[in-house]
């Protein structure tokens, strides 16, 4: 689908330098945990069912921009090309979720085995479940912008999954985590699927 923006002479410094960016996030979030604990522990008072509420809303505010940039009454001519929707939903809802489970699996279970005890490697596995399972919304976004892709495509492919996501996501969680003998509590599904 021909994208319908204006195209720019080539991405920001800040877009070009992301991967440097996240790096020094995760230094600065490791060296904060360290060296001011409180802090941490602070944003720990602000969860609701072991989900992080500070990160729902800045996930919200990292996906805000782009959404200003559709033109929604473009969104009827996606249609057109369905293709993309197909492949998104077979890769998001057939594939990803269990080929996640069976790499983490094999590397928690067999290949690191050693080096962690079970009940660690159970808890790595639930949260690689919870994450294969989920489409993730703001960074959907952020790579069409940063690929010039087109806002009412994206936007289509995000509503599509968010609808597949309220039915599927907790069976295929519930299924996963009971092969591996995890438990996790529904009211954590049920926030983490409304901040997704």
């Amino acid at each position: 689908m021909k994208c319908d923006r204006p195209q720019s002479s080539g991405i920001s410094y800040f877009e070009k330098n992301l991967s440097l960016w996240v790096i020094l996030c995760m230094v600065f979030g490791i060296l904060l945990g360290r060296y001011l604990p409180e802090v941490p522990d602070f944003l720990r008072t602000l969860e609701y069912a072991n989900v992080s509420i500070p990160i729902a809303v800045l996930i919200w505010l990292m996906i805000y921009p782009m959404m200003m940039k559709v033109d929604f009454a473009s969104i009827k001519d996606v249609s057109r090309q369905p293709q993309g929707l197909y492949l998104t939903w077979v890769v998001n809802w057939l594939i990803k979720p269990f080929s996640m489970f069976g790499i983490c699996a094999l590397f928690f279970f067999v290949i690191f085995r050693s080096f962690m005890t079970e009940e660690l490697a159970r808890q790595y596995l639930a949260g690689a479940v919870l994450l294969g399972a989920a489409p993730c919304t703001a960074m959907v976004f952020v790579w069409s912008h940063l690929t010039k892709g087109n806002p009412a495509y994206t936007v289509v492919q995000v509503a599509t999954n968010n609808l597949i996501l309220l039915v599927a996501f907790t069976p295929i969680v519930g299924i996963l985590l009971g092969i591996s003998g995890i438990s996790i509590p529904w009211d954590t599904l049920f926030v983490w699927l409304c901040c997704l």
